[in-house]
């Protein structure tokens, strides 16, 4: 039997318990409202503010910004496992989702996607504010530059949608716009003090058909990692994106909430990288410019240094180091400081170990910036009035190709220097093949490029890139005169002076007898390298009068040399193979006999031959 003061004891606690009960679900239907406005709905997708292609997987992350509220998540947390005071109350969250009508309601509720909308540009004002270093849930994906899990249930759409961009654009779009990566300065860098007045710069963006995820974030990281007093503007230039409403509307609505000025300029028609640049530096007021790719992500202090390096010297160019974001994973991989820009014996840009010779100009104190021989081209800062002096692109040259060489020729050849600063990152997601055609074809453009660039700065040297990439002869450069005549004015040095001071190393040949194919006449078949690597068997194919492959340098050093590799015959009747040059070496050396047309080694004094049963030589 109960009395009345029990009953009374009984009744209030069951209407307390009744009131967290009722308090509890209603919040839990609240987040599960907002999540599903912002998950399960096109609400997002009409705005096209987060995603990529009017889907929302992005949001799944960025709903956790917009919903901050501490005490209900930590009610969401126990409703999560089940568990309310001690488990009275368990939920099954496969049933707490909205049906099908539901969702039709929310997708024609024009204010409710308004209110999302809002709540996303609101969000994206908090990034910048004071304290915008706060970071987000490291178990987040891509959090802390780790590699993004694809579930296996949106394995076969990842696939099916990376040839979107050439990148995994599932996964980037998985990735909160403010993720934050490792700090990538050594403890040097981090200490290293700036000038307190560095120039302002004016950042240019070129994009075509890019991913909407990947260019937010690379907006946001520069934004939130740039001295916002030296950041004058960033100025976004679309190479004619097509059916990609994204980045229309929705861009503009977005850059209106950043605590910088964004200009956009969109080509009615495609102008391609160098004129699509130029149309944004011409537009520029900052007192340096700074190009940046798209799909980027600068990290902490990467700024500073680079405008530090104008300042000292306003005909300094300034590149950062070149972090890799993996097309696949989107995981952030830190990039070498010990390597630097060259080119390979076909004039290809490649990453060369920095040589003994640059460490101890440098004296060996790897914070200080390397004079790299060329550059990529993606990513640099130069001064604006400069830029202009120097010759700023090759407005002859198409789309892009080549440019990244031409330019670090003029500024080594022409007066300035070009640097990559160990103190500055920025991560960059490298694609094996781009996402879209060239207008014209891709080989016309390349080659004319090419030839513009080997025709105007390359001296008596342009011969011997004529016979290694022979489609140059067949191939308009166009008008040079206007190049010829920058570089008379500009009164630049020679190719040979670049070779021998600022990159010696230069897989080409300096001092040589004779450049072109070896061929044996009864055969026609001719040496060939078939991109074979160091130690491997050499080889002969049919001649076929392309270059490339079959030609070689006979050196005055009695070497036939093929880019960084020599035949060598070190043992007799044995296959000749190809092994890294080394000029004191007899077993490299071959004398060329005028009378019979043979090559005969200097170690085991046989005569270079044709093996016909497998080709090699």
């Amino acid at each position: 039997m109960i009395n009345k003061d029990g009953f009374r004891h009984y009744n209030t606690r069951f209407k307390l318990n009744n009131f967290r009960l009722i308090l509890i679900t209603s919040l839990f239907w609240v987040f599960v409202d907002a999540f599903l406005i912002l998950y399960l709905t096109d609400c997002t997708a009409n705005t096209s503010l987060l995603n990529s292609n009017d889907k929302s997987y992005l949001n799944e992350m960025n709903k956790k910004l917009i919903i901050e509220n501490t005490n209900l998540k930590k009610e969401l947390e126990k409703l999560k496992y089940g568990l309310v005071d001690g488990g009275s109350l368990k939920l099954n969250r496969n049933k707490n989702r909205l049906n099908r009508n539901k969702v039709d309601d929310i997708r024609s509720d024009s204010t409710t996607t308004k209110k999302v909308e809002n709540n996303f540009l609101d969000q994206v004002k908090s990034w910048f504010s004071s304290d915008s270093d706060a970071t987000n849930p490291p178990s987040w994906p891509g959090e802390n530059g780790r590699a993004v899990q694809i579930p296996e249930s949106l394995k076969e759409e990842s696939k099916k949608r990376f040839k979107e961009n050439q990148f995994n654009i599932l996964a980037s779009d998985m990735i909160a716009l403010n993720r934050t990566v490792p700090d990538q300065r050594s403890q040097a860098c981090k200490n290293r003090q700036y000038d307190s007045k560095l120039p302002t710069t004016s950042i240019v963006i070129v994009y075509h058909n890019e991913g909407n995820s990947t260019l937010l974030r690379g907006l946001t990281s520069i934004i939130r990692n740039s001295p916002l007093e030296n950041l004058k503007e960033i100025i976004l230039v679309d190479d004619a994106s097509e059916g990609r409403e994204y980045l229309h509307e929705p861009l503009d609505n977005i850059v209106k909430t950043f605590p910088v000025n964004v200009r956009i300029f969109r080509n009615k028609e495609r102008m391609g990288l160098m004129r699509s640049r130029l149309r944004g530096a011409d537009a520029a007021i900052g007192d340096t410019l700074t190009f940046l790719d798209a799909h980027i992500e600068a990290t902490k202090g990467w700024l500073q240094p680079l405008l530090s390096e104008v300042k000292k010297n306003r005909k300094a160019v300034a590149c950062p180091v070149i972090d890799v974001i993996s097309d696949e994973t989107f995981e952030y991989l830190t990039g070498s400081e010990m390597t630097y820009g060259g080119f390979d014996s076909h004039f290809v840009f490649d990453w060369i170990p920095v040589p003994e010779r640059e460490n101890a100009r440098r004296n060996h104190d790897y914070s200080q910036s390397l004079r790299t021989p060329t550059m990529a081209g993606g990513l640099f800062t130069i001064e604006r009035k400069y830029f202009y002096e120097i010759g700023s692109y090759d407005e002859g040259m198409d789309v892009w190709g080549a440019e990244n060489l031409e330019m670090s020729f003029r500024i080594w050849m022409c007066g300035g220097e070009l640097l990559i600063s160990p103190c500055s990152h920025v991560g960059h997601v490298f694609r094996k093949q781009t996402p879209y055609s060239f207008p014209g074809g891709t080989n016309r453009i390349i080659f004319k490029n090419n030839r513009r660039l080997i025709d105007v700065w390359t001296d008596e040297y342009s011969k011997y890139f004529h016979k290694i990439i022979p489609d140059l002869n067949y191939i308009d450069a166009g008008d040079l005169s206007k190049r010829i005549e920058l570089r008379k004015n500009l009164e630049c040095k020679s190719f040979k002076w670049y070779l021998d001071n600022i990159y010696p190393e230069a897989p080409l040949p300096k001092d040589f007898y004779h450049v072109g194919s070896i061929q044996n006449e009864n055969l026609n078949y001719c040496l060939d390298t078939m991109n074979r690597k160091n130690g491997d068997e050499s080889g002969a194919t049919l001649c076929h009068g392309q270059g490339g492959n079959q030609i070689y340098e006979y050196s005055k050093g009695h070497n036939l040399v093929s880019g960084k590799l020599c035949l060598d015959s070190s043992v007799s009747h044995k296959p000749v193979k190809f092994n890294n040059c080394n000029s004191g070496s007899k077993s490299q050396q071959w004398d060329y006999d005028n009378l019979t047309n043979q090559f005969r080694n200097r170690m085991t004094s046989e005569c270079l031959a044709v093996n016909e049963s497998n080709n090699q030589q």
